[in-house]
């Protein structure tokens, strides 16, 4: 019991240090202070109460097809093991042999028990001991319960698989809310690999996540989606998380900018043909090729007078029509106001960003610290889609140690370009501190708020 005091003693006492040293008040809708960036001394509250405590994204359910497929998840000195462990259930554990502390498995793979390479000792699926070396050494004192693989608690949301380290954390369901009530008719879980992209880049994670949380820079930074995007933007927290949307057009911004000079466009088609081509060619993510395919046929069985309702109608028409003969299927009930509704681009708390703007294809961002170096993260890029029974193409997860050598589309390599160079600006004495827009960059303040108070306490409000 004395224990246990001292240990909420000391818990109330950090709390209330962080609470003074980073108060979330410090955090206006215009203004970050910048030192949350490169910080160590912020980086190292982040690793002791952020990571071990919140619930993040560990994989796929597709990339554990059969019992014994594994995943591992690395979070700065922590990495957690994901395994099937039969056809309807999926465990994860502390990636750590409980004899000498060598981590058992790395990267992915289908293994029928775990070996620790070190001294032999073997685990099976279930996180059980197996087989120890010479247990009786031990004449009866290991018992298996204090040497079985620790669990770590996991949840399952939209195909993804979470994990939290945190023993007594509140369920998943409560934690992603309310996302779920404004896109689980997208149905997210039937979703599938495109492509699965991984990089180090020079930045802090936060300076990462935050460049695909706003839409404010598309007007200077891809200038090329200008002639058919309406690219004023607003955003807003949603309990933990935030959510950005186009106010003026709905959930897809199809109209030529304000920003450029104006010009008259009688053939409403060429928007969306623009929109599709540009997409498919520079992001090669959200319009699926067979929403490509699909987007020609208002070329020939659509009038070039067609007003925009009714060229969208056929654009949406076309889309379905494709997505059935292909055997993949459309969701039901996606109604134009609940697809509005839905916002285009949520900020997932702490750590995901994703774009469903198209149903059939859907951008996942996933960025963390790369190991105790505040300004280098990991940054994950997948281009999900809904394919038909067989058709989704082999899983292959690329690596680049330095993004310039990755085969990049020209979205990413433009924004690319930008990250590590703000990550620098952040440390001049000329610079105080990021002054946000309080309306198109109000998700970004939003998640500093929100981090702070989690930090401080993760049970808190966050409205």
């Amino acid at each position: 019991m004395t224990v246990t005091n001292q240990s909420s003693t000391a818990e109330q006492t950090e709390s209330e240090r962080i609470a003074a040293r980073y108060p979330a008040e410090a955090v206006r809708d215009d203004f970050v202070p910048k030192e949350v960036y490169f910080s160590p001394e912020f980086a190292g509250i982040e690793e002791r109460r952020l990571w071990p405590r919140v619930w993040q994204i560990a994989c796929r359910l597709e990339e554990l097809p059969a019992v014994g497929s594994y995943v591992t998840y690395d979070i700065v000195d922590d990495s957690i093991l994901i395994v099937r462990t039969s056809a309807t259930e999926v465990k994860a554990y502390h990636n750590v042999c409980t004899h000498r502390g060598r981590r058992l498995a790395e990267g992915c793979g289908s293994v029928r028990r775990f070996q620790c390479a070190f001294h032999g000792w073997q685990f099976g699926l279930d996180g059980s001991p197996t087989f120890v070396v010479d247990r009786e050494d031990w004449a009866g004192r290991l018992k298996d319960e204090d040497i079985r693989l620790r669990e770590v608690r996991i949840g399952f949301w939209g195909g993804f698989v979470f994990i939290n380290m945190n023993p007594d954390c509140e369920p998943l369901e409560q934690f992603v809310a309310p996302i779920d009530d404004y896109t689980s008719k997208f149905e997210f879980e039937k979703l599938r690999f495109r492509w699965y992209k991984s990089t180090i880049v020079p930045a802090n994670w936060k300076t990462v996540l935050e460049f695909f949380n706003e839409f404010y820079h598309v007007q200077q930074t891809h200038r090329q989606l200008l002639p058919f995007t309406n690219d004023y933007s607003n955003s807003d927290g949603f309990g933990r998380h935030a959510a950005i949307w186009y106010p003026a057009t709905g959930a897809l911004p199809l109209s030529r900018s304000p920003r450029l000079p104006p010009r008259e466009e009688p053939d409403f088609r060429n928007y969306v043909l623009n929109f599709v081509e540009t997409f498919n060619r520079d992001l090669q993510a959200m319009v699926t090729e067979r929403n490509y395919e699909a987007t020609q046929r208002l070329r020939t069985e659509v009038a070039a007078d067609a007003s925009p309702v009714e060229v969208m109608t056929k654009w949406v028409q076309f889309q379905i029509e494709a997505a059935e003969a292909d055997g993949s299927g459309w969701p039901q009930g996606l109604t134009p106001e609940y697809i509005d509704r839905s916002k285009l681009d949520w900020h997932l708390f702490p750590n995901a960003v994703f774009l469903h703007g198209f149903v059939d294809g859907v951008l996942w961002y996933r960025a963390r610290p790369n190991g105790h170096d505040p300004e280098t993260a990991i940054f994950d890029v997948w281009s999900l889609q809904r394919y038909g029974p067989g058709k989704a193409p082999p899983l292959k997860r690329e690596f680049y140690p330095r993004w310039e050598e990755g085969d990049w589309p020209l979205i990413f390599r433009q924004d690319f370009a930008n990250i590590g160079a703000v990550q620098k600006g952040l440390r001049s004495c000329g610079f105080a501190g990021a002054r946000t827009s309080p309306v198109q960059e109000r998700a970004i303040t939003h998640f500093h708020r929100t981090l702070r108070r989690f930090l401080v306490d993760p049970n808190g409000r966050f409205d």
